[in-house]
């Protein structure tokens, strides 16, 4: 069956790539190639830095190099020291490259229009629908989870974000000094661990396992507004499920708030079951438990 799932996907590159025009080496009569057009595409009319560039295309940076070299001798480009750290490069359009852009812009919509207006209203709406499907999906299959340092600057930046949240969805805010603790220390093996979820470069959520004699207890669990939707939670759930179990971890616990109905119903259709408090988290409603 996998294999029968991945000639479909085969057949249906293919499809994409031949309707789109993406094998031309004159992408959309631009003179170019579609990697130099969608890297001018990317530097856009707000610019943006080398490394947003490398985060977003995925391209190795000798390849983006080249590429941004070849932008800037054709007058497109231009490359600056960016104003908040010198070492980093901040790249924006000339007068010449937004004139390009905007090309480059309208040819995209005539061609998608030219790939949408021959088929009937049904035909054009559930293709439309489906291609929304199929970008979450291929969005979703970028994810990545990984052990992370519960200091580091990204899982810092995770967790303000998650308590910016609380503050913002509890009836009488979030002050993270009452809650119960979970500081890089304790979430440093084999006292604990940190995870963090990655996608297009950038950390879009975050799980923490606390773990003592024989128990865990799941804290941090948060994913981004922008990820929302693809299935990260889950994911973590299982990543930290899977760590739970390699470190010894029998029964599994959380305490969550009645505001976070999207946690409650994660947690339930991952066979976790209601038990009474076992903490005085202040901010807890409902407490769980798995044996795993």
């Amino acid at each position: 069956m996998f294999s029968e799932d991945i000639q479909t996907l085969r057949r249906f590159s293919r499809t994409v790539s031949q309707r789109t025009g993406v094998l031309e080496t004159d992408y959309l009569s631009s003179g170019r190639p579609l990697a130099e057009a969608r890297l001018l595409f990317e530097v856009g009319r707000q610019g943006c830095t080398v490394r947003e560039l490398r985060q977003r295309l995925g391209f190795d940076p000798g390849y983006l190099s080249r590429l941004l070299r070849a932008l800037e001798k054709d007058g497109l480009i231009e490359s600056v020291p960016d104003a908040s750290d010198a070492r980093v490069r901040h790249i924006t359009l000339t007068d010449k490259g937004d004139a390009e852009w905007q090309l480059l812009d309208d040819r995209s919509e005539a061609l998608a229009a030219t790939l949408l207006s021959p088929l009937p209203d049904i035909q054009r709406e559930r293709l439309v629908s489906a291609m929304a499907q199929v970008e979450r999906f291929l969005r979703a299959s970028g994810l990545r989870i990984e052990h992370a340092d519960a200091d580091s600057p990204e899982a810092r930046a995770c967790i303000e974000a998650y308590f910016n949240e609380l503050q913002q969805r509890f009836d009488n805010g979030f002050d993270p000094a009452l809650t119960v603790s979970a500081n890089p220390e304790e979430l440093t093996p084999p006292a604990g661990y940190f995870l963090l979820a990655w996608l297009d470069g950038e950390a879009v959520g975050c799980v923490a396992l606390k773990v003592k004699s024989g128990s865990g207890e799941i804290k941090r669990m948060w994913v981004a507004e922008s990820a929302r939707g693809i299935g990260v939670a889950q994911r973590m759930l299982d990543a930290a499920e899977t760590l739970a179990r390699k470190a010894g971890v029998q029964i599994l616990q959380l305490d969550t708030s009645r505001h976070l109905i999207e946690a409650r119903a994660l947690y339930l259709r991952n066979g976790y079951k209601e038990i009474p408090a076992y903490n005085d988290n202040p901010y807890a409603d409902h407490w769980f438990e798995k044996h795993l």
